[in-house]
């Protein structure tokens, strides 16, 4: 059980407003709660704030940025699960597996040449397979990172070939300000639909990330079974001044 202590900060608090909003949006749907993992995004927020969360009870954390996540790791307790959400590049994948062992997902893999990356890496350090997600570009903004939708299935492919990465599903950001229309959402339900088909799995065997502060109720109500919720729990995020990197 969590302390009261624990409970009465705001971040907590926040996050038991989240998980009863999840519940209610999942129950719309024919599901139960236990059916979509909620992914607690810290991004910027200090190693206590995170440490309040983790002691009422929640043990499944996202980072974007490879140094938050290596920093922030190590200082907290080692049952957590943690998530890679943001881009990540070639030359960052050994610091980011070495330096967090209880890292679980890696849920941005947009390309061939990255996976390659993370099977080897893996294989190379010794630790247990690294669960997976393909990003899916579904908004066609050249901005945004994933793999175009028509592509999916040949990445996904790939990635089954990796010994050391486990396939789990599929990842969309949404639109450039960081919402998504339902075309997003059913989009990415497509992309699994094709999926599933070409290596012949259920769909219950592909999970859709999708879903973020703004808009993670309607993603669970159109099939989400793993949503990233930042600012709802932390409050918005504090960007220090720049500094000499």
């Amino acid at each position: 059980m969590a302390t009261s202590a624990a409970l009465d900060g705001v971040a907590a608090a926040s996050l038991r407003s989240v998980l009863h909003r999840v519940q209610q949006a999942a129950e719309k749907s024919g599901r139960v709660a236990q059916q979509v993992r909620v992914v607690a995004v810290s991004k910027t927020k200090p190693v206590s704030v995170l440490r309040e969360v983790y002691d009422s009870g929640h043990r499944c954390f996202g980072e974007n940025y490879v140094q938050e996540i290596v920093e922030k790791a190590p200082q907290l307790p080692d049952d957590i699960e943690w998530h890679f959400i943001g881009n990540l590049q070639s030359n960052k994948v050994k610091p980011l597996l070495s330096a967090v062992p209880n890292l679980a997902y890696v849920e941005s893999v947009d390309d061939e040449k990255i996976a390659s990356r993370l099977d080897r890496v893996v294989a190379n350090i010794g630790r247990k397979p690294l669960k997976v997600f393909v990003q899916v570009n579904t908004s066609g903004e050249i901005s945004k990172s994933g793999v175009e939708p028509t592509l999916c299935v040949d990445l996904v492919k790939h990635i089954r070939n990796c010994p050391n990465l486990e396939f789990c599903g599929l990842m969309t950001i949404g639109m450039l300000d960081y919402s998504s229309t339902p075309e997003n959402f059913k989009m990415l339900s497509d992309c699994r639909s094709e999926v599933c088909k070409a290596i012949e799995i259920s769909e219950e065997q592909c999970e859709l990330s999708m879903g973020m502060s703004a808009d993670f109720e309607q993603a669970i109500e159109m099939g989400s079974t793993n949503v990233r919720i930042g600012s709802t729990i932390f409050g918005a995020r504090e960007y220090p001044k720049k500094e000499a990197q």
